[in-house]
């Protein structure tokens, strides 16, 4: 007799059902057979499924002859261990040791040998596809239930073993769903660290990053040892405005096939902050593997990427950012296909001057020759430079800055308008599919960018001087135009074009 029971898979942070059929035969000697592209975790579930069926105090499939598990469709890859619970169930309703409806109903959960469900990965996309596929009840392992229940229309059934599942199914025992969690107060329990006025001085980085969070452009900072590099990187997610709930399931997707979501988190409502050593491969970085999953920089998706000691990353590492900051997707190719990852960060990067640090330090002797110098900035290359909006020079701090009690602006002020920014933002581009300022083409920068006599004036002495390329000039125009939308001004002056080609001068 054959029976088929409801899975899924993930593809990419995409889910599909799969059917998960179970057909057995007593008569023959012994065979448990899966078929339908099974990886090697998939096909070692024949020994958890059969040691958790009989531990559970049901017929182990050894004892039923010859039987055969297809994951369909066949010719969509299957990894890891989510499918030993829908396999365990499709065996005894294919043997007759048990009977329920499986119209609308969906299984996904690992077994241990003794009938456990343990955790699995790539929950909250299922969970997503499940509702669109119209499914009414989904049961999933125990400590999964928080990351699914954010998702209306759909029973969440938390399940801890094997027992208690089949149990609920024969209406025996039944397993309360869980609780629709409230996406509202997840929201208003956040909270950021480290305030932007723990910082003492450094007003005009300061201010580089109000720019940068408003238009959610690319940074580089620049500076001695000490001066307060990687703190600003730091403190920059308390100025970000807060998540959207759009936003926060697409990052908390990310993390979910990533499988690094935190246990019993039901959601991302923080802006993520991701800082890669430099040690850091392509892969760790971009995603990839034998089945793709997402990189860091897919990690850091609408929020921070901070590349610290930016020269010392591999320059074929550094390579790799350029389809992501230019297009805000990664696209990760291998033998089993393409998938394509959102990457919409906001790249945040610190280097030295020189290999010593002390070239731009009016306070100590630089040790490095030119050569070596040249040698150690040309690690980083035109092009990505090229790409980065915001060069922002940090100078060593003096004793007075230091000591002193003036206090800095605190986030929430500087927040309030960055988020004032970004609705102007919003507003101006309803019905497109950007949200921000850098993400701006050149036919949207025609449209919503226009300059004035005086404006273009300025342009032109500045391209000519600092001989900037056809991508700094429109890179210069759209961080004036988050300048102008911080002032509140409707055009963009030429008082706000000035503004932004000093943050293009020192690497030019």
């Amino acid at each position: 007799m054959s029976s088929k029971v409801l899975s899924a898979a993930t593809i990419g942070l995409k889910s599909e059902l799969v059917e998960v059929e179970a057909d057995a035969v007593s008569a023959g000697l012994h065979v448990f057979n899966v078929v339908g592209l099974p990886d090697t975790a998939v096909k070692e579930s024949r020994d958890r499924v059969g040691s958790a069926i009989r531990n559970s105090g049901f017929l182990p499939p050894h004892r039923a002859g010859r039987v055969t598990i297809n994951l369909a469709p066949a010719d969509l890859k299957k990894e890891g261990p989510i499918y030993d619970l829908p396999m365990a169930l499709g065996f005894l309703l294919s043997t007759n040791q048990i009977h329920f409806d499986i119209q609308k109903k969906l299984f996904l959960g690992e077994l241990s040998l003794d009938g456990k469900v343990r955790p699995i990965k790539g929950i909250l996309p299922m969970a997503i596809m499940a509702r669109e596929k119209g499914i009414k009840e989904f049961y999933i392992p125990s400590e999964n239930a928080k990351e699914a229940s954010i998702i209306e229309g759909i029973s969440i059934f938390p399940v801890s073993t094997l027992n208690d599942l089949i149990s609920h199914l024969l209406g025996e025992k039944l397993i309360d769903p869980a609780d629709k969690i409230n996406l509202e107060e997840l929201f208003n329990n956040s909270s950021h660290f480290i305030d932007m006025s723990d910082i003492r001085g450094q007003e005009h980085a300061k201010r580089a990053l109000e720019i940068a969070s408003a238009g959610s452009h690319n940074v580089i900072l620049n500076g001695p040892p000490g001066s307060g590099k990687t703190l600003l990187a730091k403190t920059m997610p308390s100025i970000l405005p807060k998540l959207t709930i759009p936003e926060a399931l697409e990052i908390t997707k990310i993390y979910s096939v990533a499988g690094q979501l935190q246990r019993n988190l039901s959601l991302i409502t923080q802006r993520q902050f991701r800082s890669p050593h430099h040690s850091a491969s392509a892969v760790s970085l971009v995603g990839g593997g034998a089945y793709p999953r997402p990189g860091e920089i897919s990690l850091a998706h609408r929020g921070i990427l901070f590349l610290d000691e930016f020269p010392e990353f591999s320059r074929g590492v550094l390579e790799n950012l350029r389809q992501p900051l230019e297009n805000g997707t990664i696209s990760v190719s291998r033998a089993q296909g393409t998938l394509e990852f959102p990457a919409r960060f906001t790249l945040i990067a610190a280097m030295n001057p020189c290999p010593c640090g002390n070239a731009t330090d009016p306070e100590k002797i630089c040790s490095c020759s030119p050569s070596s110098i040249i040698k150690y900035q040309r690690k980083i290359s035109g092009p990505i430079l090229d790409r980065i909006d915001l060069h922002v020079e940090v100078p060593r701090l003096k004793f007075e800055k230091l000591s002193g009690d003036s206090l800095s602006e605190k986030s929430a002020d500087i927040r309030k308008r960055v988020e004032k920014a970004r609705f102007i933002q919003k507003e101006r581009f309803i019905g497109l599919k950007i949200i921000n300022n850098s993400e701006m083409e050149s036919q949207q920068i025609k449209k919503f960018c226009a300059l004035d006599p005086n404006c273009i004036e300025l342009m032109k002495k500045a391209v000519s001087s600092l001989h900037l390329s056809a991508r700094s000039y429109y890179r210069i125009i759209k961080v004036a135009r988050t300048i102008a939308d911080l002032m509140e001004s409707e055009n963009i002056k030429s008082e706000h074009i000035a503004e932004a080609i000093q943050y293009r001068f020192k690497t030019e």
